[in-house]
């Protein structure tokens, strides 16, 4: 009887027994070893790997159940969502994901390149590496798939077909609206993560902070119904593989249409987090000083990379007649400036006292410093959220971290 024809969950022997039966990548006789490598809150990840010729892959299966946390049952359709979304990717902006090799939809895996050489950004981030190539490759990324898969240049009834097809409820409406969009700000089921030394802070900041809500609720509102363009849903800088020369995004099984501000707002605000953590885990000197530097420019690159190539592709591949209305692009580009600005806001709170917390303030070892972090995000991303419209330029958002951090 055929050993997978019907979903379980596998162990590291069983995928080493599906390598070989499903992938047309390894030699019978060849001695194949798995290791489970995921550290993610979603999915299990094993790499395998033949060692006498050199050749590995990863094999990626989806839990029925949230590893973070049992009380999430989700869909194990989102593997279905993340290798389409990948493919998507690669059609438009090519070499910046994983090559995918198989997709199985009864034991809910796929199999992709193994990009061990590279490391996850977050873990290199959290040794204080730096990356030039980033901002330049991410700016692409963002502006590729975004605009690119909105109906101001897709054909109306193409982008409604694929809104049809990345529909995500489980994912969108179990996981991202209660722990991004609710959660962080009311505690309302008691899963935030908050340190003692600043419980008060956080109820005076956050819980008892009525002119936030009312703003929480309409980036939530929006969240919930602007099907804007095709976004990745959790791009963050533990979802990017990266090494000197190449960025690959990986984990886009949060895929939906929403607003483009969502995955440029996450980026922002991770490599905010890589600011902070430098900021109170570096010795001063001159390698704290090149450090932070880079990241301060990289931030600003982000947003003014992104103008620029949203400037040029804009021009050249719209195809709605009304986007063409003089005027239009700019104000359109203001509208997702906005809206990423305020997912800066949600992205550093819902981080810092939410139930997905970052190594980035975890990590940091001595209490006192960690304190300051913690309250130097969240007194910035009130300001992202309550003055969203005033961030347009990449200046403007470092400075707004770099103003915060003389206050606290």
């Amino acid at each position: 009887m055929p050993r997978f024809d019907s979903y379980f969950l596998m162990n590291t022997g069983d995928v080493i027994e599906y390598a070989r039966e499903k992938l047309d990548l390894f030699n019978e006789s060849g001695i194949l070893s798995c290791q489970e490598i995921g550290d993610g809150n979603l999915n299990y990840v094993f790499r395998v790997l033949d060692a006498g010729r050199g050749r590995s892959v990863i094999v990626k299966q989806a839990g029925e159940q949230l590893r973070i946390s049992k009380d999430f049952n989700i869909s194990t359709d989102r593997n279905r969502i993340e290798v389409e979304m990948l493919r998507l990717e690669e059609k438009l902006c090519p070499g910046l994901v994983p090559r995918i090799f198989l997709y199985d939809p009864v034991m809910k895996c796929y199999s992709m390149e193994d990009l061990s050489d590279h490391q996850v950004m977050r873990t290199a981030l959290l040794k204080h590496e730096m990356f030039p190539h980033f901002a330049e490759d991410i700016s692409t990324f963002l502006v590729k798939t975004l605009l690119l898969t909105t109906d101001r240049i897709l054909d109306s009834k193409e982008k409604k077909e694929l809104v049809k097809n990345f529909i995500n409820p489980e994912l969108c409406a179990d996981i991202t609206e209660p722990l991004v969009y609710t959660e962080p700000y009311i505690n309302n089921l008691d899963r935030n993560i908050v340190l003692p030394q600043n419980m008060e802070f956080v109820k005076k900041e956050l819980y008892q902070d009525g002119a936030l809500h009312l703003e929480i609720a309409k980036l939530k509102y929006d969240f919930m119904n602007n099907a804007q363009s095709l976004v990745h849903g959790d791009l963050h800088t533990g979802s990017i593989f990266i090494k000197k020369g190449s960025t690959k995004v990986m984990d886009p099984e949060f895929a939906f249409y929403g607003p483009m501000g969502y995955d440029i707002g996450n980026i922002i605000a991770n490599m905010i987090f890589a600011w902070v953590n430098a900021d109170a885990a570096m010795q001063t000197g001159r390698e704290k000083d090149e450090y932070v530097g880079w990241v301060e420019n990289t931030i600003t690159d982000i947003v003014d990379l992104f103008k620029k190539k949203y400037d040029e592709t804009f021009d050249l591949h719209v195809t709605e007649p009304m986007a063409r209305t003089p005027g239009y692009k700019e104000y359109f580009l203001k509208t997702i400036l906005r809206d990423s600005s305020g997912v800066v806001g949600v992205e550093l709170l819902r981080r810092s006292v939410g139930l997905a917390q970052v190594k980035d303030l975890t990590s940091i070892a001595d209490l006192n410093k960690r304190i300051r972090a913690e309250r130097l995000v969240i007194r910035a991303a009130k300001k992202f959220i309550k003055n969203r419209e005033s961030f347009f330029d990449g200046p403007q958002f470092i400075d707004c971290v770099k103003k915060t951090a003389l206050e606290v």
